[in-house]
Order: C-alpha cells, then structure tokens, then sequence
C-alpha cells in the first residue's frame, strides 16, 4: 500500500524553496534514459505526486510513450532521501491540468508566464529509500 507521510508530502512540497529539487527520470521505448530537474514536484495525493511540464522536450515525450517513470529526492540538510516509482499520465488540458496548474508554485509558473505547460500526475507503485530499500509498495 502507498500512503505518502507528512514528512515526505513536507519535504517534497518544500524541495525547491529549500534547494533541493526532484529529479525526474524518464525512459524512451527504446530505453533511452533521460533525466533533469522539475522544481515543481508535489505531493498531489496520498498515492501520488504532481508536477508543471512547462519544458515539454525529451521528459514528456518519453511519458507519453512510456509512462514509467522515478523520481529522486534528497535533501542533505534533513538527511533524508527517496526514490519514488511509478506511472505518470500527462494533462493537456481539461480540470486536472487546471488543479496542477493552481497548485505549482511560483517560481515554477514563473518560467512559464504564458502558462502553456501541462499537468502530470505520477500514481506510485513503490518508495524506497535512496539505497533501494522499499519503503512502501502497490499490492
């Protein structure tokens, strides 16, 4: 079962502001990884995290063609790391778009003045610790 705690959901929500932010890792259908930070990560629900696509380069098209997907978080000062694992489904448009999109940060909507990204959720199937020990995992 996946249930993220309140100390993920604060770190994670707080990661840019405090200077460490996600990275996203994504993978072609070929296999081809790719990796960069999304400073717009969240919490979106108990079982899931969110982010602001606003990039729209190898990332998304890698989601829209595989959508499994790891996200790494780390914050040194805390001394707390994870690695989260899952699916992520891209919002084009439409309400869940319109609540990513509310609840991105600012710095993040600030690179995108335009708001022309998109909203991602990643629905989790596994968290572990940064040295692969599981934390929690989807039966």
């Amino acid at each position: 079962m996946i249930k993220i705690t309140d100390e993920m959901r604060r770190l994670v929500d707080n990661a840019l502001a405090d200077g460490f932010p996600c990275i996203l890792a994504t993978a072609s259908p070929v296999g081809e990884p790719s990796i960069g930070y999304r400073g717009s990560i969240m919490v979106w629900d108990d079982e899931s995290l969110a982010y602001w696509e606003r990039s729209k380069r190898t990332g998304l098209e890698n989601i829209e063609a595989n959508p499994k997907v790891a996200v790494m978080f780390r914050n040194t000062k805390e001394r707390q790391s994870w690695k989260f694992y899952g699916d992520a489904t891209v919002h084009r448009d439409g309400p869940i778009r319109e609540q990513v999109l509310a609840r991105t940060i600012q710095p993040e909507l600030d690179r995108d003045p335009e708001l022309q990204g998109f909203g991602v959720i990643i629905r989790l199937s596994r968290i572990t610790l940064s040295n692969g020990t599981i934390v929690q995992e989807r039966e």
